[in-house]
This record gives C-alpha cells, sequence and structure tokens, in this order.
C-alpha cells in the first residue's frame, strides 16, 4: 500500500510543475476569416468548428487563446501562425 500512495504523489508533484503557455491570437486588419481558419486547422489541430469559433472570437474581442500546452509544443505552432502572417504571442 505505501508503494502505490507514494507513486501517485510522485504524478502528482509532475503534473504540478509542468508550466503550460498559452499561444494567443490577436485581431488584425489584413487576414481573411477563411485564412485564419486554414491556419488554426492546420498547424494547431483545430477542426473547423473550433477554428471558426476562435476566428469569430477573435473578430469580436480583438484575441482568443487558441492553445494552451507545454512550451515545445506550442513553439511551433507560434512559429508557423506568424510565418503565416498572423498576429501571435505566446504567454
Amino acid at each position: 500500500m505505501a508503494e502505490k500512495h507514494q507513486y501517485s504523489e510522485e504524478i502528482i508533484a509532475k503534473i504540478e510543475t509542468v508550466d503550460l503557455k498559452e499561444l494567443m491570437l490577436f485581431n488584425d486588419d489584413f487576414n481573411t476569416f477563411q485564412h485564419v481558419i486554414e491556419m488554426l486547422c492546420k498547424y494547431c489541430e483545430h477542426d473547423t468548428v473550433q477554428a471558426e469559433q476562435c476566428a469569430w472570437i477573435v473578430h469580436n474581442n480583438g484575441k482568443c487563446m487558441v492553445k494552451r500546452d507545454e512550451y515545445a509544443n506550442v513553439k511551433p505552432m507560434y512559429d508557423a501562425l506568424l510565418d503565416a502572417g498572423l498576429s501571435v504571442k505566446i504567454l
């Protein structure tokens, strides 16, 4: 029993130390809805509905968090979206 309890505490400790980052997409005056949706599907693994919802949130609120994950997973998405002309930032 003691080993099982210790193992659970180790898992909890590892979960608590994961530093999650947010990939934030910002509104701009030059990207179309279609381009934003396509890029979110292509690089952030969004389905079409999720990408469209994010595009509308960005349009209405000026920004939308499109992905939350570890930095190593968010950075390639950030680079790809930036290269595609989208306004993004890792927070």
